[in-house]
C-alpha cells in the first residue's frame, strides 16, 4: 500500500520529525504528496517570519522521504467528476480538499490525514490518520 501525504500530516513532520519517524521508515519509497499540499506548505513557509528556515526544512526533510505528484489533467478530470456527483448529493467539499482527494484517487493511494472528517463523504478515497493513537 502507497499513501499521499496531506498537508496538516507534512507540517506535523516537518515541526517534529520524531513524531512520524517510524512512518517515514516503515513506509519508505511508497510515501507521496500532490502538488497541491506542497503549494499549501510553502504558504505556509511564507507566513513565517523567517521562511528561509522553513523552505529548508521542506527541502531537506520532503524531497528526501516523499515523491511530489504533478496535479495533472486526469487529476483535474476527477476532481470535476466527483465534485458534481457530491453536489448533486447536496454535499460541498473545500476545494483543495476535493484537489487532493482527486489525486489520492487517480493514483490509487491512500489518503493520510489528520482531517478524515473533511474527505469522509468522497466515494471510493481510503483514508488514515497517522496522528491519531
Amino acid at each position: 500500500m502507497s499513501f499521499l501525504l496531506d498537508t496538516n500530516i507534512l507540517s506535523a513532520h516537518l515541526r517534529r520529525p520524531s513524531g512520524l519517524a517510524h512512518r517515514f521508515v516503515q513506509y519508505s519509497g511508497r510515501l507521496y504528496t500532490s502538488s497541491v499540499v506542497l503549494a499549501e506548505l510553502f504558504v505556509w513557509a511564507y507566513n513565517r517570519p523567517d521562511p528561509a528556515t522553513v523552505l529548508e526544512t521542506i527541502d531537506r526533510l520532503l524531497f528526501e522521504d516523499v515523491s511530489v505528484l504533478d496535479y495533472d489533467r486526469e487529476c483535474a478530470d476527477e476532481f470535476g467528476r466527483i465534485r458534481i456527483q457530491l453536489r448533486r448529493s447536496g454535499i460541498e467539499i473545500p476545494t483543495a480538499d476535493l484537489l487532493i482527494a482527486s489525486v489520492a484517487l487517480v493514483f490509487d493511494l491512500t489518503l493520510v490525514t489528520h482531517n478524515t472528517s473533511d474527505f469522509r463523504s468522497i466515494p471510493d478515497l481510503r483514508l488514515a490518520d497517522w496522528l491519531t493513537p
